[in-house]
């Protein structure tokens, strides 16, 4: 099958099973299979999704505490949920998008495959702890943006990869610090699953960076002054710190994209050399 309309198809499957599956084949044959960049499909709104998780505001999904069985499971499913709708991130790009340079699709068809693999481990911890996906509620956030971009491939770059699942690396070391508190299998294998997830989400903001700075370059656009613009258009969710440096750094951002990002949650510009490490 041609690559685009491989993700096409797996994009509208509702079954998480299949999703994976489609997923990780897509990413195995990715370099093999023909690719038509100028085809355009018929626009879908949504992915295919499975009848649970119930999906809520943000704000309406309970906090719970990881210091038991239900509120570590019920953690690791918000996290699974996250995995899931990268999936279909990824899986957008690649048929969403025309004319753009054959390492465009094969990066996301890459990135897809991963985004399953990390689903599927995190699926698995559920199921040991005697949970399933969907027996949690699940907020929207991630995939409305996906909606607000889906008409400007660099808005999607500059507020997807490089803002929501950049997040990710801040928030990652703070999740294994408290489960680090909790201790026990669980809470071990938990950590070493994120650790995974962390070492490999890096190498998926550097690829929207990367597209990002080289679309800028492509329509003579300034960075910088795009990025603030359409962050303000889109309403991206203002940083929050503690900022994982090191990642980020890794993943591509720039010492002024740092010391911006600083300044955007009101912290002195400048970052200490130490915290610029590798991650």
């Amino acid at each position: 099958m041609e690559l685009r309309q491989h993700a096409y198809a797996v994009f509208e499957s509702s079954s998480p099973q299949a999703k994976v599956e489609g997923a990780l084949a897509l990413g195995r044959e990715a370099m093999a299979c023909a690719l038509d960049i100028g085809r355009n499909f018929a626009p879908l709104d949504k992915p295919g999704r499975p009848p649970k998780p119930a999906l809520v505001e943000p704000k309406d999904v309970p906090r719970r505490s990881p210091y038991t069985v239900q509120g570590h499971a019920a953690l690791m499913h918000s996290i699974a949920h996250i995995e899931f709708n990268a999936i279909d991130l990824a899986l957008d790009c690649i048929w969403r998008f025309t004319d753009m340079p054959e390492a465009f699709y094969r990066d996301w068809a890459a990135i897809a495959a991963e985004e399953a693999k990390h689903f599927s481990l995190l699926q698995a911890h559920l199921h040991a702890l005697g949970f399933l996906y969907g027996d949690f509620p699940a907020h929207t956030g991630l995939w409305t943006m996906c909606e607000n971009t889906a008409h400007d491939i660099v808005a999607r770059m500059a507020l997807v990869p490089r803002t929501l699942e950049a997040r990710g690396l801040d928030a990652t070391p703070l999740i294994q610090a408290k489960l680090a508190k909790v201790a026990g299998p669980a809470a071990h294998e938990a950590i070493g699953i994120l650790q995974i997830i962390l070492d490999e989400e890096v190498s998926h903001v550097a690829t929207g960076n990367r597209w990002y700075h080289w679309l800028c370059e492509r329509a003579h656009l300034d960075a910088g002054a795009y990025y603030a613009q359409a962050a303000l258009q889109h309403a991206a969710p203002r940083p929050k710190p503690p900022f994982n440096y090191s990642a980020r750094r890794a993943a591509g951002f720039t010492q002024a994209e740092l010391e911006n990002l600083n300044r955007s949650a009101g912290l002195p510009p400048d970052v200490p050399a130490e915290l610029l490490g590798a991650t």
